[in-house]
């Protein structure tokens, strides 16, 4: 009887993933089609080479670490913790021994959750941290032992190495918060980490800003020529 209430249990919650892949990719048409995915296939077998590596059977947890990169092109250390309902939308990406990523977190391809400091072989934190319903778009590289915040977003190949509030969308080389409000545009699960419909490159926005400017100026310097002009005007009319 228990063997069932856990066969139950677990039926209901692999389910409830498939379900929550489903609600954020529209390109899938049934709960099949999700279990074929690449990173459905690494998450489940990061699950085992993470329980393994907790036993401390790190050559058995490597071994389904290698399996896993063999067959999906995505690398997720067995160290590696990982929350509820993560979804990888394709592949090619990599994740560090020491991230740690929260509920319902979502990163698309050639992803990079990458660690500091290689050379000195000191341990400890040295990959980021995402905390629940990040978005993660493609390209993007994330290093550090820098925390991306609730709901935060990061746009397709940005470079993250600092810290990024939570329900920020950032964007750039280095990463940098953009000044638009993504919220108007999609409230909700926002594809790729970026407010596509909107200027959304700091530089840019910051450019568009001083063009603005510099029109403010050139009228002001117009208006002052012309009230020059009036008096010489009137005095030759005399």
């Amino acid at each position: 009887m228990r063997g069932d209430n856990e066969g139950a249990q677990l039926s209901s919650a692999l389910v409830a993933y498939l379900d929550s892949v489903k609600e954020r990719d529209p390109a899938a048409r049934s709960r099949w089609d999700v279990l074929l995915y690449p990173g459905v296939i690494a998450l489940g077998l990061h699950r085992v080479g993470h329980w393994l590596y907790e036993g401390r059977l790190f050559f058995l947890a490597r071994l389904v670490n290698h399996i896993a990169r063999f067959l999906t092109a995505i690398d997720i250390h067995p160290g590696a913790v990982i929350g509820r309902f993560f979804f990888i939308d394709h592949g090619f990406t990599v994740i560090g021994e020491t991230a740690v990523i929260g509920d319902h977190v979502t990163i698309y391809q050639n992803v990079t959750l990458g660690g500091t400091n290689p050379s000195n072989g000191v341990g400890g934190k040295r990959h980021p941290t995402l905390r629940d319903r990040v978005v993660v778009g493609s390209g993007a590289q994330i290093l550090g032992p820098v925390t991306v915040g609730e709901g935060a977003k990061v746009g397709a190949n940005a470079v993250v190495s600092k810290d990024v509030a939570p329900g920020a969308t950032v964007v750039g080389i280095p990463a940098k918060p953009v000044p638009v409000d993504s919220i108007h545009y999609s409230p909700g699960f926002l594809p790729y980490g970026t407010p596509c419909a909107e200027d959304c490159d700091p530089v840019r926005a910051r450019l568009t800003e001083l063009e603005q400017q510099i029109d403010g100026l050139r009228q002001e310097l117009e208006a002052v020529k012309a009230a020059r002009q009036r008096p010489s005007s009137k005095v030759k009319s005399a």
